[in-house]
């Protein structure tokens, strides 16, 4: 669809909520929430919901969705991410039912800034992307999606900000346990467990609570690849193929997580301590075969017996990863205002042992390959933050200074670096071999001298020093905020892998964020508008200066450690109208323009000879045909948001309530090849569902159903569509009491699967020519997963 036919499809609707008739307004509804700190709330509530769970509105100037677990619990999300499903915008690029990496309109994960109540988190990605699946959906409290920025926060968030607050010493009063299981498409049986309890401790409050879930993924592929392409006009579906590969791909483990949090408040001072930790065990083990038929199944080319299997490949990566982070924050009221004060430190870990071993039998001796490889990866996060705010008159002045010292540290090992195993197979080693009883494994007698992969070892500190100041206030309907933002980074990066004279670079840069925002009230609506500079900072893996070969294609890729970030001005626009006594209606329109966009430019030509104004202009060593990432891009992105939370009182339903929301996403960038999208940016995302409380029974059901548009990226060598399958869940509850509640939960029950289409290049030529090297069909499914839960309030 066109983007103006969205826009004219979004006014539409807005014109037809403002003709709704609105109901007086409560309160003690849902947009108006109570004091936390006054409020707790009880355990019997949060274990037994006789309502129906809704979208909140915000009084803040800025633009943002505030959801509460009440919105997402009666679906059972396992984790943050599977909570995002039914929000405005956010897609995923993940594997079939896993939702980790939030695409917020879309972008990238990197272009989305995750927060962990308020404060970034580290993790393991070069991106710098947070994985949502590290954080169990039972410690949330609610999710608040931010639209756009405020110079308050750091301004990593061209896309905006996701921030998981999770459960504190004000959420609960009383406790709960859970108890349950999930079952999965292959009959495996998972169970999941938690304990929550909040209360009166030591002069104020305390929260403390711990879950362990298990983690399971079964799931089938099927590769089909092709010598040629569609786009070839004498392509031939049979003539061209080259193999298949039938894959098994199961990832099993378990979650561990727990919170705590301690506060104390009296009429001029607030002080709260607290943290989480949650640790990842867990085992992928993929199994592959490859064959020179697309249907047969026999034994090898080159076995005793001819048959048409090529490769039999088997990986496993045992992955263990544990985050954690203890945060204080004091605020001080006083005859000069209020004073805050907030510090906190955050840690991820990674340590992964990966072993691929595969034995080639499409050559005249079969031949085994074992390779292993072993990662270390650290992140940590040291931050602090004052702010002092002033009232002058019918405004306050807010100021003060952000402190915070990263430090991410890489070892990265491999046997391809020494001694790499690698043998032909014996003539008693090919007679005992069967593809349905052996494994490649069985075969392996050595696995050689580990070395470090180049550019993995490294280390990156950045240490950042911010200023920032605003003014925020109300007048009459009108609530607005407007400030600055000066950020200053100090970068160092060293490199164990390169030529000592490359091995350390230090360089700093700063840039300044302006940003503000208006709330207007009108009528039993409300107009938000938002204008904010925001930035990218550059991953990780382009920042060391190595060069990796054949990384891209026939193509080199070497590593820039003076990237600028990105840099964008954006806008935000919407409407929100009041539906009843808890519902809204929304409407958001957003525009972004995107500067120094990282792209890959040449740095060598194809004689090897440096490009002038390169980063190794003055090394007349380097003779292959390097390409370098570089800030010398720009784009736009744009699209439109619809979202919906309301009951059917209006229509005699009151106990039925129906949630959903639209969005469609669209964006323009030029390559080396040509315009295209934001890579990989789904072109719509949109999710519905119903939930009916039968409040006799005491009882409640529902369903959900989602559906992302396909999305197309492009780098060097490579382009890629991505297509998924319809997601449908359904639930079931039965409360006793108040006090105990089972819950059934079924989900993917459309048996989704994702989908995936590559045209493969071995240079720039010849995909600009489009001479294809392999030209791929990749489909992945997994089965249905069935949840019954229960939990206890004491």
């Amino acid at each position: 669809m066109k983007f103006r036919g969205h826009l004219l499809a979004g006014v539409a609707i807005l014109a037809s909520a403002l003709a709704a008739p609105a109901r007086a307004q409560v309160t003690d509804s849902a947009d108006e929430p109570a004091d936390r700190a006054e409020q707790p709330q009880s355990s019997n509530t949060i274990v037994v919901q006789a309502g129906i769970g809704y979208r909140n509105r915000s009084d803040a100037a800025e633009p943002m969705l505030i959801y509460d677990e009440e919105y997402f619990q009666r679906f059972e999300p396992l984790t943050a991410g599977d909570a995002l499903k039914r929000v405005p915008s956010v897609t995923f690029l993940s594997d079939v039912i896993e939702s980790d990496g939030p695409r917020l309109r879309g972008l990238e994960p990197g272009y989305t800034q995750i927060l962990i109540n308020g404060e970034k988190v580290p993790g393991s990605n070069a991106d710098r992307s947070f994985f949502l699946d590290r954080i169990p959906a039972e410690l949330i409290e609610q999710v608040e999606i931010v639209r756009s920025s405020s110079a308050r926060r750091t301004g990593d968030a061209i896309a905006g900000s996701i921030n998981i607050v999770l459960r504190d010493a004000f959420s609960l009063d009383g406790g709960y346990v859970k108890g349950g299981a999930l079952l999965f498409d292959d009959g495996e049986i998972k169970p999941t467990a938690g304990l929550y309890y909040g209360g009166a401790f030591a002069g104020g409050r305390i929260l403390l609570g711990a879950n362990v879930q298990g983690r399971y993924n079964p799931k089938e592929k099927l590769s089909l690849r092709y010598g040629n392409s569609p786009e070839h006009a004498d392509f031939d579906l049979a003539g061209d193929f080259d193999n298949r590969e039938d894959q098994s791909d199961v990832r099993d483990g378990w979650d561990y997580a727990t919170n705590a949090s301690w506060a104390i408040e009296n009429e001029t001072t607030k002080f709260e301590v607290g943290g989480h930790f949650v640790r990842t065990d867990r085992t992928e083990n993929e199994r592959s075969y490859e064959y020179n038929d697309e249907t047969a199944v026999t034994s090898p080319v080159r076995a005793a017996v001819p048959g048409n299997l090529l490769t039999d490949n088997h990986n496993i990566n045992r992955i263990n990863q544990e985050s954690w982070s203890i945060d204080g924050k004091l605020a001080q009221e006083w005859s000069f205002g209020e004073t805050s004060l907030r510090g906190s430190f955050a840690r991820f870990g990674n340590r992964q042992y990966e072993t691929e071993n595969e034995i080639d039998f499409d050559r005249s001796a079969p031949r085994l390959t074992a390779d292993l490889t072993i990662e270390r990866i650290s992140d940590e996060e040291m931050s602090f933050q004052l702010e002092h705010s002033v009232p002058l008159g019918m405004v306050d002045l807010a100021f003060g200074g952000f402190w915070q010292n990263k430090d991410r540290r890489s070892n990265i090992r491999d046997n391809q670096q020494g001694a790499r195993n690698r043998r032909n197979l014996t003539a008693a080693d090919r007679n005992a071999y069967d593809q349905f009883s052996a494994d490649p494994d069985t075969f392996v007698t050595s696995l050689g001298t580990l070395g470090p992969v180049p550019g993995g070892r490294n280390a990156i500190e950045e240490n950042r020093r911010d200023l920032f100041a605003l003014v925020e206030g109300e007048l009459g309907t009108i609530r607005f905020e407007t400030g600055v933002r000066w950020e200053t980074t100090d970068v160092h990066i060293s490199d164990a892998t390169v030529a000592p004279a490359l091995a350390d670079t230090e360089y700093d840069y700063d840039v300044l964020l302006p940003s503000a925002s208006v709330k207007i009230d009108v009528g039993a609506g409300r107009i938000t508008a938002s204008v904010a500079r925001t930035l990218r900072r550059p991953q990780f893996d382009f920042l060391t200066p190595v060069l990796l070969e054949e990384e891209l294609g026939d193509n080199d890729l070497l590593g820039n450690p003076l990237l600028r970030p990105e840099k964008a001005w954006g806008g935000d626009l919407g409407y929100e109208h009041h539906l009843g006594r808890n519902g809204v209606i929304g409407v958001n329109v957003f525009y972004r323009k995107v500067d120094d966009l990282i792209e890959l430019a040449t740095v060598l030509d194809a004689a090897g000879d440096p490009v002038p104004g390169s980063a190794n202009e003055d090394d007349d060593d380097v003779v292959a045909f390097v390409l370098q990432p570089v800030n010398a891009g720009e784009g736009e992105v744009y699209g439109i948001e619809l979202d919906l939370s309301t009951d059917l009182a209006f229509l005699g339903l009151p106990e039925t309530g129906v949630f959903g929301n639209v969005s469609w996403l669209d964006s323009t960038i030029d390559d080396v090849f040509g315009e295209r999208r934001f890579n990989d940016q789904s072109e719509y995302v949109y999710n519905f569902g119903v939930i009916h409380n039968l409040r006799q029974l005491g009882a409640a059901l529902g369903a959900t159903y989602r559906k992302q548009g396909s999305a197309f990226g492009r780098v060097i060598s490579e382009e890629v569509t991505t297509t998924y399958g319809a997601d449908l869940e359904v639930f079931v509850e039965k409360r006793f009491g108040d006090s105990f509640t089972i819950r059934a939960v079924g989900s993917n029950l459309l048996d989704g699967k994702k989908r995936e289409v590559f045209n493969k290049f071995d240079t720039i030529e010849d995909q600009m020519g489009r001479d294809f090297d392999e030209y791929e069909l990749e489909s992945e499914r997994a089965g249905p997963v069935f949840q019954l839960v229960g939990r206890f309030a004491f």
